[in-house]
């Protein structure tokens, strides 16, 4: 339990750090300003960290993105360890995470099927 509490700890702290350095530090054009960092899985060792992002409202090449964050990925994880103390800083694979995109357009298909509904049933 207390392993589990600690990981969730370090992974919410990355979380924190890694949107702050791409934020502030990491110049690349191809990174959107609507970047966001959603979630951080460390392992249980802590040498490695799943970064989960999302691209919101379709801001940016999702190849271009993938590639930007790849480059960059030796510098955030420098920027990481400057600010984190730990044993071992975690090498960081960034994955895409396209959930919100996915909620919106089944919100959309909910609200037009709706729609629908209410127009035929009225005589």
């Amino acid at each position: 339990m207390a392993s589990s509490n600690r990981n969730a700890r370090v992974s919410e702290e990355i979380k924190r750090v890694i949107s702050d350095i791409i934020k502030n530090d990491v110049k690349d054009p191809r990174l959107p300003d609507l970047l966001s960092i959603l979630s951080v899985e460390v392992s249980s060792d802590f040498s490695y960290a799943r970064v989960y992002y999302s691209l919101l409202n379709g801001q940016g090449n999702e190849k271009d993105v993938r590639d930007a964050l790849k480059s960059a990925s030796g510098f955030i994880r420098r920027g990481l360890g400057a600010r984190i103390r730990l044993r071992q800083v975690p090498e960081l694979r960034f994955e895409l995470d396209n959930t919100i995109e996915r909620v919106f357009a089944l919100n959309k298909l909910i609200d037009d099927t709706i729609k629908n509904d209410e127009k035929n049933r009225r005589p």
